[in-house]
Order: structure tokens, then sequence, then C-alpha cells
């Protein structure tokens, strides 16, 4: 009858020989457990007692990791390019056309690029370029608009619908 130690520095025992061999194939007990066999005087782990040798597995190679101080370089990040477009077409609704349609282009590229880098930060930068295609697009929209609305203000005649005159 051995006794052992548990996981939790406990002694357990006495217990036969097969109820240890149960154990170990349950994976209560494992070849690193301490036990002491009948008659011994010092505590064995489990795999080195002849009785339970081919018991357990032999151990696997070890992990090797990174050395101390040596950092492995992560894969860098691009530049999404949703954000280069939206700011690219940020720019243009600002210079020609009333911004029509590159303001449109400008908020759904950049819409699309802060969506695409908020989902995967680990791959991609950019988000200050979105950020500003995004209010340049929105910018232009807006001046746009206004500049729309001053018309139809200043030129009522242009609400009213000619329709006997073709």
């Amino acid at each position: 009858m051995y006794k052992i130690i548990g996981a939790d520095g406990r002694e357990y025992g006495p217990v036969a020989t097969g109820q240890l061999r149960q154990w170990a194939a349950e994976g209560r007990v494992n070849a690193l457990t301490l036990a002491l066999a009948p008659g011994a005087q010092e505590w064995k782990p489990l795999g080195t007692l002849a009785e339970f040798a081919g018991q357990f597995a032999p151990p696997g190679p070890p992990v090797i990791g990174p050395l101390p101080g040596i950092s492995i370089p992560a894969q860098p990040r691009k530049t999404n390019s949703c954000a280069v477009a939206g700011l690219i077409f940020g720019i243009l609704s600002l210079m020609c056309c009333c911004g029509c349609p590159f303001n449109i282009l400008g908020l759904v590229f950049s819409l699309v690029g802060l969506s695409q880098i908020s989902r995967h930060p680990e791959l991609y930068e950019g988000r200050a370029l979105a950020i500003a295609g995004l209010i340049l697009s929105a910018a232009s929209l807006l001046f746009g608009f206004g500049l729309a609305l001053r018309h139809l203000l200043l030129h009522p005649a242009s609400l009213q619908w000619h329709f006997g005159t073709f």
C-alpha cells in the first residue's frame, strides 16, 4: 500500500497499486506526484518507482520561447487604403465642383476605413487620415447644401415650375 501527497499538499493513503494506476489513467496523479512506497523511508516521484515506470508517457520536449530581453518584431501595420482614399476625396471635394460627387465618396471611404481600422487595429493604422477625410467631406457637403439653400432663398423664382412653357 502506497501513500501519496496530492496537489493540495495533503497526504493520502494507504492506496493500493491498482487504485493508483486508475488515478493515473484519470489524470488525478502524474509522474511527479510524490509517493511513499511500502517499506520505504523517503518520498519519491511516482514516475521513478519501478511499478509505475511504464504508466506515464515520457515528457515532451521543452517549449523554447524567446530569450529574455529579446523581442520578436511584430508584423508592421499598414496604412488603411480606404482611409487614404477618404482623405483624397475630402481634399478634392473642397477644391472642385462644389464637392459633388467627391464629398459623398469621401464620406463613404472614410467611414469604411474607420470601420476596418476599428475591427483590426493590429493590422491597420491611419485613423487620423480617415477622420480628416470625414471632416473635409462633411464640411464640403454642408457647404454645398448651404450654397444651394442660399441660391434658393435669394432667387425665389427658381422655385416656380414652368409647366406651360416649353
